[in-house]
């Protein structure tokens, strides 16, 4: 009998896996698909490296520097700023503290007034107060009012604040909580914002290969928890004293209907190959305009250049939300938004893939850290939806099931 089963081989039940390991606790993980990673997969496509949807690893983020060895990531950094599309013409908004070059750059753009780019440096030094513990126990509102409460304009809102913030959180809306707009804050305020040189997969790719041999089993699809085991589609049962259900919250709920699925936020992403980058540097580029339906967009072989084949640029176009439509109209729709953006060079992009993620993220609200509970007797379950939505969410998750597995067990 294994000591614990993990469902799931996506970042939440690999750091578990992990964690078990180092604390001497026998664990399988068992995984439906074909391989690691979960929401975070890289597809090759025509020899560009595709992510998923657009996703970027905070350097800062604790479990990260815990579970990570970054130097075999070959990690590719994004400046510390965007630039911002608006009143026809691209403008520069830069961390002063990270690019002070870029700083008059900064003063300048339009959009918001000098106090409120001061704003910003106070709304991070802020987040950057008191232990991760304090941030989470905060007062609580959405982000959008703590923005507006923190004295920001609506100019520097609508024209920065809503793409960039819309972008992370997945929420053109901005009702988010707080807590997380710290949190998000104080990352980027404490590390870089990087990709894998050779995609975002490489990140659950690292974690599971510093496992025993044979803990992960791909194409292992679990039909049901029972006690004390699970039971896989193809009827065999892999017994375990303590079952940890690391998958996505729908997932989770098919195995446990006394989960709660919490809402979730979408996200389309359009992938297109360039024969040159229209920008030229490794940058996030905002619509803030307040019109269209394109939120952002990067040149991801700008930022790390084997996402696309010698000669020629990846580029990343990414809609909050739902869209509708078939590929061939969301394709023309992109020409006819960034056409002014970057000229009749978008004529010559070529449509590569589309991903349309319902739920890319999940909803957490109140935004707590609790400890974790286990929801039978010796049955776990772990995932950002427990904890916050982020690669920082998730593989806390599963490094806190563990530590509470350990703690009633022992090694």
């Amino acid at each position: 009998m294994n000591d614990v089963v993990i469902v799931g081989a996506g970042l939440a039940g690999l750091t578990c896996a992990r964690r078990l390991q180092a604390g001497g606790v026998d664990c399988v993980v068992l995984e439906g698909s074909d391989a690691v990673g979960g929401r975070v997969r890289t597809d090759g496509v025509a020899g560009y490296r595709l992510d998923r949807g657009f996703q970027v690893l905070l350097t800062a983020y604790p479990a990260a520097q815990t579970w990570l060895d970054y130097a075999p990531l070959e990690l590719k950094t994004f400046s510390a700023g965007a630039r911002v599309w608006c009143d026809g013409r691209m403008h520069r908004v830069s961390d002063p503290w990270r690019e002070p070059r870029a700083l008059w750059d900064t003063l300048r753009a339009p959009v918001g007034s000098l106090a409120d780019k001061v704003r910003i440096a106070t709304l991070r030094a802020a987040a950057r107060r008191g232990t991760m513990a304090e941030l989470f126990a905060r007062p609580e509102t959405s982000a959008l009012s703590a923005l507006r409460a923190h004295g920001f304009s609506e100019r520097m809102i609508e024209r920065f604040m809503r793409p960039w913030l819309g972008g992370v959180f997945l929420d053109a809306d901005l009702a988010t909580s707080s807590r997380m707009l710290e949190f998000v804050f104080r990352m980027f305020a404490e590390g870089d914002t990087a990709v894998p040189a050779h995609g975002m997969q490489a990140i659950p790719e690292q974690l599971a290969a510093g496992l025993s041999a044979g803990t992960v089993r791909l194409n292992a699809r679990v039909a049901a928890v029972e006690a004390g085991a699970v039971r896989l589609g193809s009827g065999e049962r892999i017994a375990g004293r303590q079952i940890v259900v690391a998958a996505e919250a729908a997932g989770a709920a098919e195995l446990l209907p006394e989960v709660e699925v919490p809402a979730g936020r979408a996200v389309t992403t359009v992938y297109f190959g360039a024969p040159a980058s229209p920008l030229g540097e490794a940058t996030l580029v905002l619509n803030g305009t307040g019109r269209g339906g394109v939120n952002n967009v990067a040149v991801m072989s700008d930022v790390a250049p084997g996402y696309a084949p010698a000669g020629a640029a990846l580029v990343s176009v990414s809609f909050l939300g739902e869209t509708t439509g078939d590929d061939r109209a969301l394709v023309e729709q992109v020409r006819r938004e960034l056409e002014p953006w970057f000229g009749a060079a978008v004529l010559e992009w070529s449509w590569l893939r589309t991903y349309r993620l319902r739920r890319a993220l999940p909803v957490r609200w109140p935004l707590e850290r609790r400890a974790p509970r286990a929801v039978r007797p010796g049955v776990w379950v772990a995932g950002d939806w427990t904890n916050s939505a982020s690669i920082q969410g998730a593989m806390e998750s599963g490094e806190r099931v563990a530590e509470m597995i350990l703690g009633a067990t022992g090694p």
